[in-house]
């Protein structure tokens, strides 16, 4: 079972992969809904464009979010306010709200069928002694100037809860059916997209940059890298400044009345509920189940969890689709949008979206768009992309230096204490062999497939994931199957196959 958005959606757009090289204004890496934003709004304004992209449109982080269009990033103004000052959370939030407005316009300028749906949206406590933290963020929220509202109930919500804030005005859509339509928007701009096109490298040359690809070069006098995750390293050091996070959905089709609204809680574990059309009809989606990326899982446990929560309340349910999904989160929770550095002119980033993509992409779209058609913007400097300030959350840093020590350094005492016939077929396991490290997966039939288990990025040690039959990197993110191919960025190469173990 895959995402609602790509399964949904598996046949309705192809481009070709890049078959020359070409010279052009502007090149985009990545084809998800940052890159194909900015695309748009460049193409909107007379720019050739090339995007390309190393998968399928919208079958990668893009396609597998759960689809919210929202200004309510959990209980987030209260802590922007104490930390930054009212000033940077009242241009976060007027970003973010221009930003559902925003693709609202677009929707109905290019006469996209998607599923849009204007939604109030909620995050609510089952907790009495989180209360407190309902009541701050609504009164933060409209020391901001917008509305919000302190609720006990939610329409059709299937237990009850303590309290939650409530925003108007917010929405939901079909992820993809909205990227299709931005793709049919930018080729009738006379721009161009590749698929199954990977960049490999970012070359500087006197006054232009070549993009070299496994299919050929580009050369361009910008280029917007819009990987999720950045796939170069130096100068920009974005791999020292994000971590990324896994979490699963499941859609359930149920006789029940479904919860009115898009829901999200603040408790721990969080879940989120919200509808989509689906064959005619209302399905519910079930999120949550929240890691950090790489994290070993051996099981089915994460969409168990999603399972039991979806039976508890909806005994009648039927499981429709299964999926999950990485988020870039940065250590100080802002995204990183704008210039990718000042020691690379002309090369621009929009990353760490922290699991509310739908509105920060169309914001990044905004400057970085604006800043390649020369055009001010007045959002730019809250999200600057070459801060470099103390990192407030203290938590976060001790998450991502742990995990990076403990992965750097190959520790023989994590290697699993049994060979490779212990190993039961249809799982995964690192050995020890001759003093070499050994990801070893055995499919269903026996069949071995060996691999080297050290992160093609930075030499991160790998752990396997059952759940999807992977290779995931602790340290930032990057995922490979268990023959070695490259998932996900910012990994670019696949991992070394060993053919004698």
């Amino acid at each position: 079972m895959g995402s609602l958005w790509i399964e949904t959606t598996k046949d309705d757009i192809s481009f070709n992969e890049l078959n020359q090289n070409k010279e052009i204004d502007i090149c985009i890496i990545g084809a998800g809904l940052f890159g194909l934003t900015t695309a748009y709004y460049l193409s909107k304004n007379g720019k050739k464009v090339v995007v390309i992209e190393k998968d399928k449109i919208g079958e990668k982080v893009s396609g597998n979010t759960t689809g919210k269009i929202t200004s309510q990033h959990g209980l987030f103004y209260d802590h922007l306010i104490t930390d930054y000052g009212k000033n940077f959370a009242q241009k976060y939030l007027e970003a973010s709200e221009e930003a559902i407005s925003n693709i609202k316009k677009i929707i109905k300028e290019e006469n996209i069928e998607c599923d849009f749906e204007e939604k109030e949206a909620y995050v609510y406590t089952t907790e009495q002694d989180k209360i407190q933290n309902i009541e701050k963020e609504v009164k933060a929220v409209n020391d901001l100037e917008k509305e919000a509202e302190f609720v006990t109930e939610i329409k059709n919500m299937p237990f009850k809860i303590k309290g939650a804030i409530k925003f108007k005005n917010q929405a939901q859509f079909h992820a993809r059916k909205y990227m299709i339509g931005l793709c049919k928007a930018i080729v009738s701009n006379n721009c161009e997209i590749f698929e199954n096109t990977t960049a490999i490298e970012v070359e500087k040359t006197h006054e232009n940059y070549i993009v070299h690809t496994n299919k050929g070069n580009i050369t361009s006098k910008k280029i917007v890298i819009a990987t999720h995750y950045p796939i170069i390293n130096f100068p920009g050091f974005y791999f020292a400044k994000m971590y990324q996070s896994t979490s699963y959905l499941i859609a359930i089709e149920t006789h029940k009345k479904l919860p009115e609204g898009m829901i999200i809680g603040t408790d721990n574990p969080y879940y989120s509920f919200r509808t989509a059309k689906y064959n005619g009809k209302e399905i519910l989606l079930i999120g949550g189940a929240e890691h950090k990326t790489g994290k070993p899982i051996e099981t089915n446990e994460k969409y168990k969890e999603l399972e039991e929560i979806a039976k508890k309340y909806y005994p009648d349910c039927k499981v429709l689709y299964k999926w999950n999904t990485r988020d870039c989160i940065s250590l100080d929770k802002i995204p990183y949008i704008g210039e990718f550095s000042v020691f690379m002119k002309d090369v621009y980033i929009g990353t760490g979206f922290k699991k509310w993509g739908m509105t920060l992409s169309n914001v990044s779209a905004n400057i970085v768009s604006d800043k390649i058609l020369g055009k001010e913007n007045k959002y730019e400097d809250i999200f600057n992309s070459k801060r470099i300030k103390p990192i407030k959350n203290r938590w976060e840093v001790k998450n991502m230096v742990q995990s990076s020590v403990n992965n750097l350094v190959f520790d023989k005492f994590r290697i699993e204490p049994f060979w490779i016939d212990q190993i039961e077929n249809d799982n995964g396991a690192i050995i020890e062999k001759d003093d070499e490290l050994v990801g070893v997966y055995k499919d269903a039939t026996g069949k071995i497939y060996a691999v080297r288990p050290v992160c093609s990025h930075l030499g991160c040690l790998l752990s396997w994931n059952n759940t999807d039959k992977t290779w995931d990197c602790p340290c930032h993110g990057s995922r490979f199957d268990y023959n070695g191919k490259n998932l996900y960025e910012p990994a670019i190469k696949g991992l070394d196959i060993i053919t004698k173990i």
